[in-house]
């Protein structure tokens, strides 16, 4: 069962503090970036799971060509990272774009360490799915209880 850790939660209450006022324009003099209509939200967008012997990641990278991402693992945490090429250049007046290109990486922290020689990584129609063993000390333990 993985413990409550108090300096690890306000790291991450940071991070989502700092990634906001990326967000809201912060760090940008020079114009909007990746994804800026929809700034707020990371990308790629995740859903993730476990069972009592795998991680389970679910990464949403549509229009990337899976040969442009790179995932690495280290303890428990785990970053996806790559880029997104441009879409053709459009002609005549632009009423709107919402397709952003460019570079992205996203770290998730896992609730459990894993083995990282016991990671597989697919993707179709552009879902990246993503399972990972837990390490052999993050796995339960059925104890028996002996009579006496």
């Amino acid at each position: 069962m993985a413990s409550w850790d108090v300096f690890r939660e306000l790291d991450n209450l940071r991070r989502e503090i700092d990634e906001a006022f990326r967000g809201a324009g912060m760090n940008r003099p020079f114009g909007p970036t990746f994804l800026s209509p929809v700034a707020s939200r990371r990308f790629p967008m995740v859903n993730f799971s476990e069972d009592d012997g795998n991680v389970y990641v679910e990464a949403l990278v549509p229009g990337v060509d899976p040969k442009d991402v790179e995932l690495s693992v280290l303890r428990n945490t785990l970053t996806i990272s790559g880029e997104r090429k441009p879409f053709a250049e459009m002609k005549g007046i632009v009423h709107r774009t919402e397709l952003g290109s460019g570079k992205f990486s996203r770290t998730l922290e896992l609730p459990v360490d894993i083995d990282a020689n016991k990671i597989t990584a697919q993707c179709k129609d552009g879902i990246m799915t993503i399972t990972m063993a837990k390490a052999e000390h993050a796995k339960p333990k059925k104890i028996e209880i002996k009579l006496s």
